[in-house]
Parts: C-alpha cells; structure tokens; sequence
C-alpha cells in the first residue's frame, strides 16, 4: 500500500547542522511505497539558512521544500509545518538531528497496522565535545538524549512520552486532538518546553493509540554549550516555568502549599542536604543534580506568577 509522508524540519539559525539533517533525510534509504516531501520551516533565520536550502539538490526521488514562518517559536514552525503539506503521515525531526538508515523502513512498517496512529523512538548522542563528570546522570533529556526501550504501546505506564523531535502522527490525528500550542515550546524568549508533554496528553485522552519503536533511531548532535552547568540551570528553570504555565489551566493534583507542588520544596530540601554528601564522596554528577530542584522551584512559581505568555 503506497503511502505519503511529510517530514518537517523546524529550523532557527542552525544552518550547519541542518545541511546535516536535511542530507540525512535525502540519503536514508526508503521503500517504494512511501512517497516523501521534506518540508523545511525557517522560523526567521538569519544565517543563510534559505540559501543553504536552496542549494542542496534532492536526491533518491525525495522533495525538498522550503517554507518560512514569520510567527516566532518551536510550536509556531511545527504547526507551519502541518499548514505546508498534504502527506497522510507527518514526521517531525530538529534541525540538529540526523535520521538512522532504519528511519524510513520502520515507518512504513509500523504503519502497515491500520490501528497505529502515531509512533515515536530514541535519540542518540552525537557528541561536540565530551561528557563532564558533573553530567547529572537522572536528567540526560536535558541535553537530548534517550536510550532505545523495549517496543511498547504509549499510554499512561509508558516510562516517557512522545518527543517531538522524533516523532510520526498520521494527519487525521491533528484533525481530531488539534496542533501544538502556541502557549508552550521554545523560543526566542527562553527555553520554554512542555509542548510535547501537552500534545501528548491530549492523545491519551482522546484514545490514540500509538506505539514505541527502537530502531526508529534519530541521531542527536549534543553541542559543547550544552554541556555547562549554566545551560542546564537555564534548562531547568525555563522547563519550571513551562510546567507553571501548563500548571494555570490544570492544576496538578498534588498537595500544594501557597499555590506551589509541595514535593518541590521538599525535593529542594533533600537536593541540598544530599550535595555535601556526594561531594565528599567523590560523585560531582549527584552533587550537581542536588542543586538543580532549587531552580526547578524558582521557574514554577515565576511560571504561574508572572511570566506572560502572550507577550511572546
């Protein structure tokens, strides 16, 4: 059974990695049946991105194309995205990605089943420069990593949930549940997110059925700058404020004290008393993951208090 896939690639002033990603795309090897547009969002890059594009010649019967989305943010340029194409399935990768060799045969394969309507994967490292010792080792989504896990139904046991950099929805989905919003993911505001948690609630409830698949493999360049302590305080901080926002129209049923999730001023508690003790340990990872609840209750009360949303 033929089929038709849109893989949209969001991009902002990337124009280096995305010549990798958009080559990835090209020459990963795809079945005959699956029919594919490459659909590159430019969310008001200023580095040459257009220019790079345009240059890069389609090969193996892939489209490219090239659209701009003025509206600035990740969740804007994804739903730019949906907007640009007509294909049944829509995947989504980040500019800073590369596709596996598997990536396309495992979607036409899983999506031989009628009842799959979306499927998502893992993503692999590919390191700028090498792993610090302080690297907290329960948190590697902030720096965009996850190991493959076995094949599974996503639902509401399922360890994670579908990211949006690795991502297969079929087009009837948006359809049904609606598109990201706008309210949450990155910008150029801050490092907002939650917007895949949202979309990804929204499926569960409405009965979406859709599965884990490991070899559906991304590979994901890990810059030097992510691997400072500074960008992963700014990491936790804006995700805080992201799950304060989220936090406005559905209260987290938890018990809370002044309008804050108690477990995360007991989480900064405990973060603290552990950090003297890891360090005279020898264990600068945990030391460091001690300190990163305090900014985790930092950006949730500044998120439900006073960050605007609408001033983005």
């Amino acid at each position: 059974m033929n089929r038709t896939l849109d893989v949209v690639v969001c991009t902002y002033n990337r124009c280096e990695q995305l010549a990798k990603t958009i080559r990835s795309l090209l020459e990963a090897p795809h079945p005959p049946e699956l029919s594919i547009t490459v659909i590159v969002v430019d969310n008001n890059c200023t580095d040459g991105t257009a220019e790079m594009v345009r240059q890069i010649e389609s090969r193996g019967g892939i489209r490219l194309r090239y659209v701009q989305e003025k509206r600035q943010g990740l969740s804007n340029a994804r739903n730019g995205g949906i907007a640009a194409g007509s294909a049944e399935l829509i995947g989504f990768i980040d500019d800073d990605e590369q596709v596996d060799p598997s990536w396309y045969n495992a979607i036409a394969r899983e999506f031989k089943d009628p009842s799959v309507e979306f499927i998502g994967g893992p993503y692999l490292p590919l390191w700028g420069a090498a792993a610090p010792r302080w690297l907290p080792p329960d948190s590697p989504g902030v720096i965009g990593i996850s190991r493959p896990e076995p094949y599974s139904e996503f639902n509401e046991k399922f360890s994670s949930i579908l990211k949006g950099g690795n991502a297969v929805i079929k087009r009837s989905v948006f359809d049904r549940v609606g598109i990201y919003s706008t309210q949450l993911g990155r910008t150029d505001k801050g490092l907002l997110s939650m917007e895949d948690e949202e979309f990804y609630l929204r499926l569960l409830r409405n009965g979406i059925r859709g599965v884990y698949v490991p070899d559906l493999v991304i590979h994901h360049y890990i810059p030097p700058e992510r691997l400072t302590k500074t960008y992963h305080r700014r990491w936790f901080f804006w995700h805080a404020v992201s799950q304060g926002v989220f936090d406005r129209s559905q209260r987290p049923d938890v018990a809370h004290f002044a309008g804050i999730p108690r477990y995360l001023i007991g989480n900064v508690v405990r973060g603290f008393l552990s950090i003297p003790r890891n360090l005279l340990a020898g264990k600068p990872a945990e030391a460091f993951q001690g300190e990163l609840p305090l900014w985790t209750l930092m950006g949730n009360i500044y998120g439900k208090y006073w960050f605007n949303s609408k001033t983005r």
